[in-house]
């Protein structure tokens, strides 16, 4: 069951590519840029390392503000390879020394799909937050969604995250960070 299981010393947050010009294309970007300062809430509040991909800025753009303004400490890394898994990452992966990774960003079919396969290839367990993830079109998010699934990715929900990684109701900590999923 250790595979299905997020604790805030074994967990890095993971955001793929949520900039500037690539946003305005996805459907639900309103829900995912929420889901995901959610999870950046969260992240910050118990010290969970978060990395920030950002592909081609200088076409794209940077990761939107709206993103930016949430994060607290962080590794951001530009790529030009659709999967976030590069060496910079990669090494800064190996010294946090967390092996469970939680994943937002877009696009799922693309590159969340391809940064997921290379960290389960390298033996991480990957948390793919499914309402924190999109594709511009529906067919493609699905696809993408079940090709993760399939490689032996967890497919998550924001509140699912928020719940395993907080385990216990009624501390100081849950009552203020349960405010964020209401």
């Amino acid at each position: 069951m250790n595979k299905f299981t997020l604790t805030q010393e074994e967990s890095a947050l993971m955001i793929i590519d949520i900039q500037e010009r690539l946003v305005p294309a996805m459907p639900d970007n309103k829900k995912i840029i929420q889901n995901t300062n959610t999870i950046i809430d969260i992240a910050n509040s118990l010290k969970i390392p978060i990395i920030v991909t950002e592909q081609y800025p200088k076409g794209l753009g940077n990761t939107i503000l709206d993103i930016n303004e949430h994060l607290d400490i962080v590794s951001v890394f530009e790529k030009t390879t659709f999967s976030g898994y590069t060496d910079k990452a990669s090494n800064t992966l190996k010294q946090l020394g967390r092996k469970k990774i939680i994943i937002t960003g877009m696009e799922t079919h693309v590159c969340v799909f391809q940064t997921v396969r290379d960290l389960l290839a390298n033996d991480y367990m990957v948390f793919v937050v499914g309402d924190a993830v999109c594709s511009r079109t529906k067919e493609n998010y699905l696809n993408g969604l079940s090709l993760m699934s399939d490689m032996g990715a967890i497919i998550t929900n924001t509140e699912t995250v928020f719940f395993d990684i907080m385990k216990e109701a009624g501390t100081p900590l849950f009552k203020r960070l349960s405010k964020l999923i209401k």
